[in-house]
């Protein structure tokens, strides 16, 4: 078995083990508890591992608090956060779950990386730690050398890892949530047609590419005529909403490039052997694996389920279990 496939396996044995402990928590005596905390674009998680680093509860809420990796709306998050910390407790029967860790998108500035940690702490936690996503990532996906593109619902986050460590990184606002706003935009300019970001982010999902597909695929939708005000029916076509998607795919490939430019020379070897791996839900679009090996001439491969039900637009669970399994190893988190 290569390395890379003892890789993947790995991510894909933690989340399995988070997608069960959320459903079935499992209860047992623990000296200590670490929580690691998510505040993503499309979701929100709250992760528990025990004093063996396994995962023991979990709970994940949809919500629209964080947009382009910048918290929007404060006593939202808080709210949601201090709610999944109560069930948590209340599941595992602890009176507190004290100290979390959260990961926030390379680049970030002051201001936005203490609004995550301000709304953590508002939650009721003690925050020992922020990390960038792209570290977080690699805790799970165990990359000694080589480049992650981590692609979520508000940013796309790149990273160059040297010996396990980021030696160059980049994050971009460009992801799946400016994919489902490009796909909008283009079926109101080119049918004179309505849709919601919902319907965009399900055309997005059945025929979205980001390569020639064979067969190209069609899908029909329903919109507002903006002509006349009245529902309409169209049958939009793959290779157009390969067209829509084109200039924010083009600007992910930029940064990809031009992050890979700035990695020493003596790593670049180790690149080209390694490869590329995608994470996030950005990762699931039709052919962007293809797209990423074209562009730069390295192999990319696809995390397994980069996504799942955790995760969705974010990979989040990839961030935040690693968190917990890495950086609190500093300090702990206690009952």
């Amino acid at each position: 078995m290569s390395k890379k496939d003892v890789t993947l396996q790995y991510c894909d044995e933690i989340i399995d083990q988070f997608e069960k402990v959320c459903k079935h928590p499992i209860v047992e005596k623990s000296s200590v508890y670490y929580a690691g905390v998510d505040l993503g674009t499309a979701c929100i998680v709250v992760a528990v591992l025990d004093e063996n680093r396994r995962p023991v509860a979990g709970r994940y809420q949809y919500a629209d608090v964080v947009r382009d990796g910048m918290v929007v709306d404060y006593f939202g998050a808080v709210q949601i956060i201090r709610e999944m910390k109560a069930q948590l407790e209340e599941e595992l029967g602890v009176e507190e779950l004290l100290y979390a860790a959260a990961a926030i998108p390379p680049g970030t500035d002051t201001l936005d990386g203490g609004a995550v940690k301000n709304v953590i702490q508002g939650a009721g936690f003690e925050i020992t730690n922020l990390l960038d996503e792209s570290t977080a990532a690699n805790a799970v996906l165990r990359i000694k050398n080589g480049a992650i593109v981590d692609i979520g619902g508000g940013t796309a986050e790149i990273a160059v890892i040297s010996l396990g460590g980021i030696v160059a990184s980049r994050s971009v606002r460009m992801a799946g949530d400016m994919f489902d706003q490009a796909i909008i935009a283009f079926i109101k300019r080119k049918y004179n047609l309505l849709i919601g970001e919902r319907t965009a982010e399900q055309i997005k999902i059945e025929i979205g590419s980001a390569y020639a597909l064979d067969p190209e695929l069609t899908m029909e939708i329903k919109g507002r005529n903006l002509v006349d005000g009245l529902p309409k029916n169209i049958v939009v076509h793959s290779e157009d909403v390969r067209g829509a998607l084109l200039e924010c795919l083009v600007k992910i490939t930029t940064a990809i490039k031009e992050t890979l430019e700035r990695t020493p020379p003596e790593l670049s070897a180790d690149i080209i052997d390694r490869g590329i791996t995608l994470t996030g839900g950005g990762a699931l679009l039709r052919g962007l694996d293809q797209l990423i090996q074209s562009e730069t001439g390295i192999d990319v491969h696809i995390a397994e389920d980069p996504l799942d039900c955790v995760a969705k637009g974010a990979g989040a669970v990839l961030d935040h279990v690693d968190v917990l399994h890495d950086v609190l190893d500093t300090d702990g988190g206690h009952m």
